[in-house]
């Protein structure tokens, strides 16, 4: 009943909402198709894939370009000018998805997501360019009940106020807000936004023509919103929106007529759409009426196909993945004796290397093939429950980029991986080795830091799951044969769920230099964890040089003297001298890039989409990179940080331990 409950709530919920909120579809444009697996369709989602990031960090708009000729694609993201970065990531992350889904291969679309967000591409320039078609629009069913002809007066002026202030605004912003006093307690809230790469006199005419569209739809309504390619437009009877003083509009009340009585506080009342420029006609059901009748309607009917059909299926569903998921995991378990005869008893001879959790074996199993065998220390704090549910998730994961699982073995005490064997060990054993550095000129390491990027969007976005892997660093980097990257050790990763992205934790565990300020220090976890770790990663891939010890005469951080070279213009100081043969467009990309990971803000860090968007496009410009957050040097072995799980509110200091070794000191918690 737990789960019917559940089930109907969220149902019920979303019923109610898509009633009062009708938003405004995507728009597929006419314009021409393109086929799927072409050049345009990888640009396309590739620009797609960079708008989230990057607009979220430069202030909520963003606008580029990728590709050549008939292969470019043009884009844009705005987000409503009171969303915070959180909010505009979200929002344009679900835009680009809505979009994908919905226009699936023609080559200009745009939406509009709620009233938050606005996404736009196309396969040519639209920037600066003033659209005001299609348009799109919707308005709160209930009337204005009090004197129409005074509030048209002050509703009209206050209109004016806010267009001439978001009009005047600047290249990066062009929003503002304001208020009016209608009749004592009761006043009307305006909102307006155009895209800044529009002119003032385009921004203008647009917000007008938006209110002139309202007009000629709604007049007499009790709020409304008009979306364009350019321009936004909202007013209602109640604060929609996070006030700020800089952007906001306030006009003094008009007299107010002496038997005026003050009216209940407005509620948000349902919204309809419309198109503009047609007027609705008086007479017939009203629209309130419509909703009343029509609402109990759809809701029964919906409780009635949840208790008999989509409840029944869904529970039938989950027994039957959860049965094969058991039998799947079963079926690579390995009886523990067969492990020991493969690894001769776990000799040291057959000992490739210790990590946090324990030794790592080289064992050959009866059918012939080479394994490497993780044998779980006891005190891994790792239950059987927890341990299984890993061995679950990582049997399911399937990229080229990540190391395989093909086995475990679990008996009494005994917890044992089982995961293919990559010959050429770890990347550290490479690029932090006098002789051995020499093997891995710059087309590998390029095509390394290619091939941990692509595992990396796997885990973030492109899996069934959300993974954050916690510990990546150039020890748990494995290389095959043809040294092909795969990340490896998933002993700290964390399973978010789809719309999760942070987590905090009282327990850190990792790799002093790779892990995030914000990880560090407060306990904070996302995917940005990753990407910091990932930008020094590749700052160690080009310099060859560790980031935990690293040390010059100036008392650089490894970071801070990548970026500092960078910024004055003599970045080949810092590249590993075996690699100035190589393509020094791309080594300078890769410096910039890896310097954008590593920045303190994680709304300034890309996402690993938009990582892969900025290693394959070069006609994509980048932001400039701040300075690192900080560095650890070689000589930190311990850090003191507060708790900030302390009940007492009081700061306590507890002593985190650094990698010794490339030795990751971790802790397993149950997912």
């Amino acid at each position: 009943m737990r789960v019917k409950h559940k089930a109907l709530s969220s149902i019920l919920s979303f019923l109610l909402m898509s009633v009062s909120l009708v938003a405004a579809a995507p728009r597929c444009y006419d314009t021409g198709n393109f086929t799927t697996n072409s050049t345009y369709a990888t640009n396309r989602d590739l620009m797609l894939a960079s708008l989230p990031s990057n607009a979220s960090a430069s202030g909520g708009f963003f606008n580029a370009s990728v590709g050549q000729n008939s292969d470019q694609v043009y884009a844009l993201a705005m987000c409503r000018g009171d969303r915070t970065p959180e909010d505009c990531y979200g929002c344009v992350n679900s835009s680009t998805y809505e979009l994908m889904a919905n226009c699936p291969n023609q080559k200009e679309a745009s939406a509009w997501t709620g009233d938050y967000c606005l996404v736009h591409y196309a396969d040519h320039s639209f920037f600066g360019t003033l659209e005001l078609q299609p348009t799109s629009a919707v308005y709160n069913t209930g009337n204005i009940t009090s004197n129409l002809t005074e509030f048209d007066t002050v509703w009209q002026s206050l209109i004016n106020n806010v267009v001439r202030n978001a009009s005047n605004g600047s290249s990066s912003l062009k929003y503002a807000t304001g208020e009016a006093d209608f009749v004592v307690f009761q006043k009307i809230y305006s909102l307006m936004q155009c895209t800044p790469d529009l002119s003032q006199q385009d921004c203008d005419y647009c917000l007008r023509q938006s209110a002139s569209d309202y007009n000629s739809c709604c007049h007499g309504k009790q709020g409304g919103v008009v979306q364009k390619p350019n321009c936004y437009f909202r007013w209602d009877l109640y604060p929609f929106y996070v006030s700020n003083a800089s952007t906001s509009a306030s006009l003094s009340p008009p007299p107010s007529p002496a038997t005026a009585s003050p009216p209940p506080p407005p509620a948000s009342p349902p919204l309809q759409s419309t198109d503009p420029g047609i007027p609705k006609e008086g007479g017939g059901i009203s629209s309130g009426t419509i909703v009343i009748i029509v609402v109990p309607s759809v809701i029964f009917v919906a409780v009635l196909v949840i208790l008999g059909v989509v409840l029944p299926k869904r529970i039938k569903k989950k027994k039957q993945n959860d049965q094969n998921n058991k039998t799947h995991v079963d079926s690579l378990q390995i009886d523990f004796n067969a492990v020991r005869v493969a690894t001769e008893n776990f000799s040291d001879a057959n000992m490739l290397g210790r990590g946090g959790f324990g030794p790592v074996y080289k064992g050959k199993l009866e059918d012939g093939r080479n394994v490497a065998i993780k044998r779980l220390s006891e005190n891994s704090g790792q239950g059987i429950r927890e341990f299984k549910n890993e061995v679950m998730l990582l049997a399911k994961l399937q990229h080229r980029n990540l190391v395989k699982l093909l086995g475990f073995s679990l008996e009494q005490k005994e917890r044992v991986l089982i995961y293919e064997f990559l010959c050429n060990s770890s990347l550290d054993n490479f690029i932090f080795d006098p002789a051995k550095r020499l093997l891995i000129n710059w087309d590998k390491r390029y095509k390394i830091i290619e091939g941990i990027a692509k595992g990396l969007v796997y885990l973030h976005e492109d899996s069934q799951y959300r993974i954050i892997h916690r510990d990546l660093k150039a020890a748990n980097i494995l290389l095959d044969e043809e040294m092909n990257p795969k990340i490896s050790d998933f002993g700290m990763a964390k399973l978010f769920v789809l719309d999760q992205t942070r987590a905090d934790t009282s327990k850190i565990a990792g790799t002093f230099g790779y892990m995030a300020p914000e990880y560090a220090w407060h306990g904070q976890y996302s995917a940005k964890s990753d990407v910091y770790a990932f930008g020094v990663l590749v700052l160690e891939i080009i310099s060859g040089q560790k980031i935990n010890s690293f040390s010059n005469e100036v008392g650089d951080s490894l970071l801070t003297y990548a970026w500092r070279n960078w910024n004055e213009g003599t970045a080949l100081e810092f590249v590993d001298p075996i690699l100035r043969d190589g393509s020094r467009s791309e080594i300078m990309r890769c410096i910039h890039l890896g310097l954008l990971c590593v920045q303190e803000n994680i709304a300034y860090r890309p996402t690993m989409a938009s990582v892969i968007l900025m290693l394959s496009s070069y006609s994509m410009s980048l932001p400039v990179p701040s300075r690192p957050a900080f560095g650890m040097n070689s000589t930190m072995e311990t850090a003191t940080m507060s708790d900030s799980s302390s009940l007492s509110g009081q700061s306590k200091t507890e002593s985190i331990r650094a990698s010794v070794n490339e030795v990751s000191i971790s802790e397993l918690d149950p997912r």
